[in-house]
């Protein structure tokens, strides 16, 4: 059967994966976003769907104050006797390892159960009653305790198992036990062009552990030509007909230039074991768009809807936040039928947690949409659609009250620079609802306005690599979504979106 790459496209870095019975769940990293930790569920590891997020709550997730390059890294997910685990790392100020439980992963996760061992990366192992902690430590190497499950303390010291092949940062390990051996699965080069899988073997957990002679066991470094790029951190599963299969992560650069803008994406590709006991994953071949393997019977889901008009009450999952958002900076209820924002002084430019509202562009080529009502009785109040990459890289398409006068605009934040390329007055009497389209592509967006009479009005464009993570830094892609601004302590002016749609026209 033939199935398409990535299986989660935009910003779903870090996979990690489990099977319970007939069911698969899977997640990934987050970084800065809230809600923390997308999970997903699939019954044939080619459709999947977004059924929660393991940290929704405050008490779970602080990100207050994260750079856009920190919050959540890498998790992993475990089963374990009637209970799934999601542990992970909080990068920044008063961060580290922890983990949440949960018997339902559509439901409530725990609060979180903080684990003394450092580092990044963390994953848990299971064996006889005794539970392991592996995470990537200092000096440069994949490091183990014995914990205790309950408390988060290490019974023994950490002990370095392996440090890879020799490539920089050694990470992400995972650990199995397959038949006599346990296998350590890690990602070593940096999360860039040269990353790679590689994996090491022993017959004692403690070690030492073997390389296998053919590391990496996977990778993409040197084949230049290839749409996916720097691939690695893994993980493997067992499909429940004793096929193996490895989700990892890749990036599509955009045609003609070595950057990519949608951020670290996830990939399935079929693996199975040689004759003497090492994984071989695609056969040896490279990753494709389009996939050509045994998979089990599918199991689609319905597409969710490109369109929503916010007519449920609470967001739909495919929204997220920058950072734990204020309350009181957006409702479902204030008007029916419409998603309220209520702008704070807080900016894209900031460290802090400003009005937006967004999901992943997952799609080269795309459409993005919305309509709203804004009618800015301040200087300095401004609505719109916000393309975000990090604080020091965003667009933003919108209206706003400047030198008394109501306008759209386009700014571009690059860097140091923050030009407004394009605006327009409107006239005072011109509709308060107005029409915003991005048409984005490979290499640049273009911007199209529309007010009551139907007329479209472009609005210029810009590029796309400098929303790139080789342009901007950081490990995340772009968000696309709707934000407000308001200056203004009080008397804000909402802005009623009477809906939003991300239409994918990728083949």
């Amino acid at each position: 059967m033939q199935y398409r790459n990535p299986i989660l496209s935009g910003m779903y870095p870090d996979p990690s994966i489990c099977r319970v019975e007939d069911d698969f769940y899977l997640v990934t990293s987050t970084f800065c976003y809230f809600p923390g930790v997308p999970i997903f569920h699939s019954r044939d590891l080619i459709h999947w769907r977004q059924i929660g997020h393991c940290l929704n709550r405050d008490s779970q997730l602080n990100l207050k104050g994260k750079h856009s390059a920190h919050g959540i890294y890498a998790p992993t997910i475990r089963y374990h006797e009637g209970t799934f685990y999601m542990v992970t790392t909080l990068v920044g100020e008063h961060g580290g390892n922890f983990y949440v439980t949960t018997d339902d992963p559509t439901g409530s996760w725990s609060d979180p159960v903080w684990l003394e061992q450092e580092g990044i990366d963390p994953t848990l192992y299971f064996e006889d009653g005794r539970v392991y902690l592996l995470s990537t430590g200092t000096p440069s190497g994949i490091y183990m305790s014995e914990i205790d499950l309950l408390t988060g303390k290490c019974l023994t010291t950490p002990r370095l198992l392996w440090g890879g092949m020799g490539g920089r940062y050694p990470e992400g390990p995972h650990l199995y036990r397959i038949g006599t051996y346990y296998y350590l699965m890690i990602s070593e080069g940096g999360t860039e062009y040269a990353h790679r899988l590689t994996m090491a073997r022993s017959s004692n957990l403690w070690g030492p552990y073997t390389p296998c002679p053919h590391n990496p066991i996977f990778s993409h470094q040197d084949h230049p030509s290839s749409p996916l790029q720097a691939t690695g951190h893994g993980d493997l599963v067992m499909d429940t007909r004793g096929q193996w299969w490895v989700v990892c992560l890749a990036i599509r650069p955009s045609a003609g230039f070595p950057t990519h803008h949608l951020g670290r994406e996830t990939l399935l590709l079929p693996a199975a074991w040689d004759e003497a006991g090492w994984l071989v994953i695609n056969q040896g071949k490279l990753a494709a768009l389009m996939m050509e393997a045994d998979t089990l019977p599918a199991f689609p889901y319905p597409d969710p809807p490109s369109r929503d008009t916010f007519e449920g009450a609470s967001l739909d999952l495919r929204w997220n936040f920058i950072r734990n958002p204020p309350s009181a900076s957006w409702s479902l209820v204030d008007h029916p039928r419409r998603l309220r924002l209520l702008g704070q002084s807080a900016t894209l430019d900031d460290g802090g947690s400003p009005t937006f509202i967004g999901q992943r562009q997952s799609a080269l080529n795309c459409q993005i949409r919305t309509q709203f009502s804004f009618l800015p009785a301040h200087e300095g109040e401004e609505a719109g659609i916000a393309l975000y990459q990090n604080e020091h890289h965003h667009y933003e398409f919108g209206v706003t009250r400047r030198a008394g006068e109501r306008v759209v605009f386009v700014r571009q934040r690059i860097g140091v620079l923050s030009p407004i390329t394009f605006e327009h007055v409107l006239a005072e009497d011109s509709s308060a609802v107005v029409t915003l389209r991005v048409e984005a592509s490979p290499l640049e967006y273009r911007f199209v306005y529309t007010l009551g009479d139907g007329i479209e009005h472009p609005a210029g464009i810009a590029l796309t690599r400098y929303l790139s993570s080789e342009v901007a830094g950081g490990f995340t892609g772009v968000f696309v979504g709707m934000y407000a601004i308001s200056p203004a302590s009080e008397a804000v002016t909402p802005a009623d979106f009477h809906w939003f749609e991300l239409i994918s026209q990728d083949e």
